[in-house]
């Protein structure tokens, strides 16, 4: 998945550009930039490839959560539906603004249980953010309609699964906004950076000015622009988006290299009829980010982990006993462990959290072995690695 993999020159370029000027900032300095706005660049670039009006950059995958929040107006008193798998940004910034994350079910597609969303939504339910995790997507047909039904904004998590489609259109574009991670680990990289994606103009005049401490952005002279209401330092740098730059002009080989290697794998692991795999709701728009698959137990799931590192096979994680993905090994957030007070209404709507169980998830996540698909394999190194694997899963049944 990672980008990193495949830097060349493409990067190399952009980066030039900005250490020539000497303006890393994307805000201001004009008359110094020789004509380089690689921020700005990046913007537009994602708005033609994923056909929205909108994008804002920001720092990180966590602080376009943090803006799109905050322009959708969460925070004190509301709720935002999401799913117990995925990654901690997720719930983090649901209570960085002030709200209270109410997690329910997965189910085999491994995002959200359109079911389990239904039935957790109150009065004070605002938003449902679905996470596309590991790069395939949720049922989205399913959670608009319950959007549209209860009158809720659709806020798309797609921080794992830049690339990949849902009928005919780019995730991230599909609710009422999307929002990507560009960190070291994610299919194009800027080292750290991240995106909030939208159709709604209100939203994007908001987040270009709410991501730069309020700064409304009119004229020329950043010292005299006002601020029409608060906001943070969520800015990315000329640096980091001149990297996500030449990284997305190769976006499409990317795609078309994970779902190569992919296919391959699955192709090997498919002979074996022990083996099962996610539900995918649009096979076709698959990132191929990873290959997830479930065996039949728990137990053997474990043995097929414990063979796969006996047969030299890395990249490949038990989500059940990873502590950063998985509700159950969130003990910080389940117990409300915080540097500084949680308000009250958090501290009560979270009150649930201490004795919530989540049986469909655990069964799951407890059968389910993700897999890592990189760009940098060969065809010959994949086809090596799905031999290995095929081989190592057989071993123990």
């Amino acid at each position: 998945m990672p980008g990193f993999e495949l830097f060349g020159d493409a990067e190399r370029k952009e980066l030039n550009d900005v250490l020539e000027n000497g303006v890393l900032m994307r805000y201001g300095f004009d008359g110094m930039r020789n004509g380089h706005w690689k921020a700005k660049e990046l913007e537009r670039e994602l708005e033609s490839r994923f056909d929205v009006k909108h994008a804002q950059l920001t720092s990180s995958g966590t602080t376009a959560l943090n803006v799109a929040l905050a322009v959708m107006g969460v925070g004190a008193g509301d709720e935002v539906i999401m799913p117990c798998f995925t990654f901690v940004a997720s719930f983090e910034s649901i209570l960085a603004a002030g709200a209270t994350p109410v997690l329910v079910e997965i189910d085999d597609t491994l995002t959200l249980d359109p079911a389990a969303v239904e039935a957790a939504i109150t009065p004070k339910t605002k938003v449902i953010m679905p996470v596309h995790m590991c790069g395939s997507m949720a049922e989205l047909d399913s959670l608009k309609a319950i959007c549209e039904k209860h009158d809720l904004l659709l806020l798309e998590d797609a921080c794992q699964a830049f690339g990949g489609s849902y009928k005919g259109k780019m995730l991230g574009s599909i609710g009422d906004a999307g929002t990507f991670s560009f960190d070291f680990v994610k299919t194009i990289t800027c080292g750290e950076g991240g995106a909030m994606l939208t159709n709604n103009s209100d939203y994007a005049l908001w987040a270009d000015q709410y991501s730069d401490h309020g700064h409304d952005h009119m004229g020329s002279d950043r010292g005299a622009e006002t601020h029409p209401f608060l906001g943070y330092n969520f800015r990315i740098s000329e640096l980091h988006a001149a990297v996500g730059l030449g990284q997305i002009r190769k976006m499409d080989d990317f795609i078309s290299i994970q779902r190569r290697n992919h296919g391959i794998i699955k192709e090997a692991l498919s002979e074996i009829p022990e083996v099962s795999f996610r539900r995918i709701p649009d096979p076709e728009g698959d990132s191929c980010g990873f290959l997830n698959f479930f065996m039949p137990t728990a137990e053997l799931s474990n043995k097929v982990v414990d063979a796969f590192a006996k047969h030299g096979i890395d990249a490949y994680w038990n989500y059940y006993n990873n502590n950063w993905h998985y509700i159950r090994r969130w003990d910080h957030f389940k117990e409300m462990k915080s540097l500084f007070p949680l308000s009250d209404h958090i501290k009560k709507g979270m009150e649930r959290l201490k004795n919530q169980s989540f049986p469909q998830s655990d069964d799951l996540i407890s059968r389910n072995i993700s897999c890592l698909i990189k760009l940098s394999w060969t065809e010959e190194e994949v086809k090596d690695r799905a031999s290995r694997m095929a081989a190592a899963i057989k071993s123990i049944l």
